[in-house]
């Protein structure tokens, strides 16, 4: 009797390579795990639409539960496996019954890094990943007056987006010198914070946090430099820690993530691992990578849906980003962890325009603000190996809708 496919995690990774299997013709069982006590949902909105109240919870979902009961799949919501047995082939789940395998998919995902300082622990101090965490900070926000937000990635950003259209004074402090210095360009940076700054939002960088001050409730941020931030209300986006403590404890090799060849198989080759907890080779870097977004959550679970269905293909997906900040969407296509060059298309005056990353002369990446025509040749571009000049690039009228289309060399 087939043991079928194993999944822990519910999230767009997990749902994915369920769904995927089934689209895929794959006819055994599928289970899927997860320690949310909800139905797979969506995670971008959580920092968007739904923290400001546009969205309701069952508005997230994936899928109805009936989708999973008319395909066949068992959903254990609100369960956690506490342990991979290899040799027997099985899981043990915290509720104390053991799931066999056939092949088993990982992805458990990431969990919030924790802000290490005194008074972290305080009465609102909120994190923002999951939707549980979402509805409350949605409901401290309402009642907030000043809110310090420490971080200024993506997450960081967009609550300080959504809590300036609630009305409410924002500061954020991010600990290096400019903001989302670790995935654009410093125009990109000083672009974004100029725009935020003319909607109100305040900003430190280059500051480090001593504490969060208060007694019981948080009262505000003190600052390395001395400065004391006034806050009844401080939101936490220091970034994420991949989930591998499950692989390790079986035995699977696990750095930054667990480690995975270019079919997403671990060291052995019943498992897989999959989206923010994996760490695979990429072709667009040369190196191993793990990324945190969507596309590769949903990619790489429709890889592995197609391995385990027996139409094996290495992962190969073009990477793609975004990030919506009030009227700002930024688009980011591609990898390039080395530039030599980047030139602007667009004026930035406008409030449109991309930037395109080179090195030694080819087209790495591309970073679009309200320019999705861009983002999407540059996609297509991408993932074709294709390249157009930095000259071309910066040209208007140069045509990037027929060079993604090899009509233009």
């Amino acid at each position: 009797m087939p043991r079928g496919v194993v999944i822990v995690g519910t999230g767009q990774g997990g749902y994915q390579t369920a769904a995927s299997l089934r689209s895929e013709g794959f006819d055994g069982p599928v289970t899927l795990i997860g320690e949310e006590p909800h139905l797979p949902y969506q995670r971008p909105p959580l920092s968007k639409d739904f923290l400001l109240g546009k969205q309701h919870a069952h508005q997230l979902a994936l899928r109805p539960s009936q989708f999973y009961t008319a395909n066949r799949m068992e959903l254990l919501a609100g369960e956690r496996v506490k342990e991979i047995d290899l040799a027997a082939g099985q899981v043990r789940l915290a509720s104390g019954s053991r799931l066999a395998f056939d092949h088993l998919v990982l992805a458990t995902g990431a969990r919030n890094r924790l802000l290490p300082v005194p008074g972290a622990e305080l009465d609102g101090v909120c994190y923002l990943r999951t939707l549980d965490e979402s509805v409350e900070l949605r409901q401290r926000m309402e009642a907030a007056s000043e809110i310090v937000v420490i971080g200024g990635g993506f997450i960081g950003l967009e609550a300080a987006a959504a809590a300036r259209l609630l009305d409410k004074q924002v500061t954020v402090v991010e600990a290096l010198p400019r903001l989302m210095a670790r995935v654009t360009v410093p125009l990109i940076s000083r672009f974004v914070m100029e725009r935020h700054a003319a909607r109100g939002v305040n900003f430190r960088c280059g500051a480090g946090i001593a504490r969060i001050t208060g007694e019981g409730s948080v009262t505000g941020v003190l600052l390395s430099d001395g400065a004391h931030l006034p806050a009844d209300l401080v939101i936490v986006g220091i970034g994420v820690l991949p989930n591998v403590e499950l692989a390790r404890e079986a035995g699977l090799a696990a750095g930054n993530g667990i480690a995975v060849d270019e079919y997403l198989k671990t060291a052995d080759p019943r498992v897989f691992a999959i989206g923010d907890c994996a760490e695979f080779p990429s072709r667009f870097t040369g190196s191993r990578v793990r990324l945190e977004s969507v596309q590769n959550c949903v990619d790489q679970g429709i890889c592995v849906a197609r391995n385990i269905a027996g139409k094996a293909a290495p992962y190969a997906a073009t990477p793609w980003f975004w990030s919506d900040q009030g009227d700002l969407h930024l688009q980011m296509a591609g990898l390039a962890p080395h530039i030599d060059e980047s030139v602007v298309r667009g004026e930035p005056e406008s409030g449109k325009f991309s930037v395109f990353h080179y090195f030694h002369g080819i087209m790495k990446a591309v970073d679009s603000i309200n320019r999705p025509g861009d983002h999407v040749q540059a996609r297509k571009l991408i993932a074709l190996g294709a390249t157009v000049s930095p000259e071309q690039a910066a040209d208007e009228s140069f045509d990037l809708k027929k060079a993604a289309s090899g009509r233009i060399t």
